[in-house]
């Protein structure tokens, strides 16, 4: 069983990396208790499923396939060794911060109880220029997808409320053998691994749809 240790949400704010000229990644801790739901579809909805948190650019991120991205403390934890540096809570951009989970070894489908909502692992997260420049890390992206530590996004598939130290419970594991983290590895630098990905309804459509045309 894991834990939440942080919440987080971001503000926009001026980026001359993203493409709109603003981005919400700069996540910070959030007291108390927060709001969970489905925001809607990416381009015409609330974009993140955090209350609070914005999205910016919403042809490309938010929706209900990332209302909510988690990344485990431990990996955070092992970055800051290998950069030499802290690495705070939110400063990948996610929204939930977990211990005792193995957000990346989560399979898509896998539900979690957190809080009062119910959340299922959707996705890996794919860095983007907007993430490598607020990292301030020279060859952050390919670092960073070498790793294949991406951490999950979420769907909120019943609304609730969230806050630090909640438990997280595994409700659901679908009887399939692909990870967050083996989803990332098809979707990135091996794509013989693509074929898996077709059939886990679980995936957003897209990337069942790009899977199943890069894999012929």
């Amino acid at each position: 069983m894991g834990r939440i240790i942080s919440v987080n949400a971001g503000r926009a704010r001026s980026s001359d990396a993203a493409d709109l000229g603003v981005t919400g990644i700069d996540k910070r801790s959030v007291d108390g208790v927060v709001a969970l739901r489905a925001p809607g579809p990416r381009d015409t909805g609330l974009g993140s499923g955090v209350e609070g948190d914005e999205i910016c650019d919403r042809r490309h991120h938010g929706g209900d396939d990332q209302a909510v991205y988690a990344y485990a403390r431990e990996d955070l934890d092992g970055w800051a060794a290998a950069l030499g540096r802290d690495v705070r809570a939110g400063q990948f951009g996610e929204n939930l911060t977990t211990t005792g989970l193995d957000v990346n070894g989560a399979l898509i489908g896998e539900r979690w109880r957190v809080g009062t909502a119910l959340l299922e692992v959707s996705a890996p997260r794919i860095p983007c220029r907007t993430f490598a420049a607020a990292m301030e890390e020279q060859g952050w992206i390919k670092r960073f997808t070498q790793a294949a530590l991406p951490g999950a996004y979420l769907r909120v598939l019943e609304p609730g409320e969230v806050r630090a130290g909640d438990e997280v419970t595994v409700v659901h594991r679908p009887d399939h053998d692909v990870t967050v983290a083996l989803a990332f590895r098809a979707m990135t630098l091996e794509s013989e691994l693509l074929p898996r990905l077709v059939d886990i309804e679980a995936l957003p459509a897209s990337v069942r749809a790009k899977a199943a045309a890069r894999a012929g």
